[in-house]
């Protein structure tokens, strides 16, 4: 099931805590990094935070500038976005501010929760998930029931850990301050535990008086048919990397992007690449990377459609290339039609071949795209 974007947002002091241990909140940033805050919420669907920031800092979770409400009206959309709080417990102050400012508001909690939060009479939408809070669940609800295509999420740490070490995220906005905190008793940012392999991309840095932005995205792929925020990037940049092909008539436009397990971008490719008026995107991309290379036997082969299974222009179609080189995994946004060849079915050529093949049909719209003259 598809869910929403999910960006991750939080400040902290360069020793990496959220807060000190103080009876007020430690301000990390400043009345300019807070009005970027305020702009990133008011561009969202919902705002998300745990039940341990609700009880630590008492928060309202407004977009407080009223011409960034104004144009949220005049588009259409609610004046405050959906308010989501999340507790396992549902032992929450029904007094908080969180219930009694901005617009909407939902709590995810367990079955149990959900009883003790009704019986308090907290005054949002509760959502039971089950025995356990079920993240995957959750973020399906939001996407499915409540139309949430953008969620930022402004903490606690828990959180913020949980989403990162179950690949949910899409996005992590982090804020350094120029300040120590020092002190092992305070809430620090991320917990220990099992994070995704290798590095995170860094896509912007920006000085925000005296603090730095950073955004960075995930890169390693998902296991077997799991669909992960990484998979959809590379899955994107496949279907961008199809928009580059020299058109044509009788040839449809393809992207490939292979990864490797820990997220490095091993090739790229597209069809049609370097005057080739026959190569495929997969064997493009895949003639770039060294046959002996380890990486590949747990890489991903990114394609914007579905590796061809038969083909008249070279010996072997492009799954048949894929299996040969030892990946077993392969992620596609449309499967291919019979437009050129009847009964294409690269995906039975690697399922048989012991390739995982995972179709995400959220992307087909985008992988169509540069192939309408072909489609009529």
């Amino acid at each position: 099931m598809p869910h929403p974007y999910v960006l991750l947002s939080a400040a902290v002091s360069l020793d990496g805590y959220l807060d000190d241990t103080g009876p007020e909140r430690l301000l990390l940033s400043g009345p300019a990094d807070f009005d970027r805050v305020d702009e990133v919420r008011a561009s969202v669907d919902a705002v998300l935070i745990g039940a341990g920031t609700i009880r630590a800092d008492n928060p309202r979770l407004l977009v407080y500038s009223p011409e960034r409400r104004a144009a949220r009206v005049a588009a259409g959309r609610a004046e405050y976005p959906l308010k989501v709080a999340v507790s396992a417990s549902g032992e929450l102050d029904p007094g908080a501010r969180f219930w009694h400012t901005g617009g909407e508001k939902v709590l995810y909690t367990t079955d149990e929760g959900a009883r003790r939060a009704r019986r308090t009479g907290i005054a949002a939408d509760v959502v039971p998930l089950g025995a356990v809070l079920d993240w995957e669940l959750l973020l399906e609800h939001l996407h499915e029931v409540r139309g949430v295509r953008r969620l930022m999420v402004e903490g606690g740490g828990t959180v913020h850990t949980q989403l990162l070490q179950q690949q949910l995220a899409d996005e992590v906005q982090l804020v350094l301050a120029p300040l120590f905190v020092g002190d092992p008793e305070a809430p620090r940012l991320f917990g220990p535990g099992v994070y995704q392999g290798g590095r995170l991309r860094l896509v912007e840095t920006r000085v925000v008086e005296d603090v730095v932005l950073m955004r960075y995205e995930p890169t390693a792929p998902g296991a077997a048919d799991r669909v992960v925020p990484a998979d959809r990037h590379w899955l994107r940049l496949a279907c961008e990397l199809a928009a580059q092909c020299p058109p044509s008539r009788t040839a449809f436009s393809v992207g490939a992007v292979v990864v490797a397990a820990d997220g490095t971008e091993l090739a790229r490719g597209y069809s049609r690449e370097a005057g080739d008026p026959v190569v495929h995107a997969e064997e493009a991309a895949l003639a770039k990377v060294d046959p002996a290379d380890p990486r590949l036997a747990g890489a991903t082969v990114y394609s914007s459609l579905e590796p061809c299974a038969r083909r008249a222009s070279r010996p072997r179609p492009c799954a048949r290339l894929i299996l040969d080189t030892g990946v077993r995994r392969v992620v596609t946004a449309w499967r291919e039609p019979d437009t050129f060849v009847e009964g294409a079915d690269g995906t039975g050529v690697l399922t048989a071949g012991g390739a995982e093949v995972v179709v995400v049909p959220e992307y087909e719209g985008r992988a169509k795209e540069p192939n309408r003259h072909l489609l009529g």
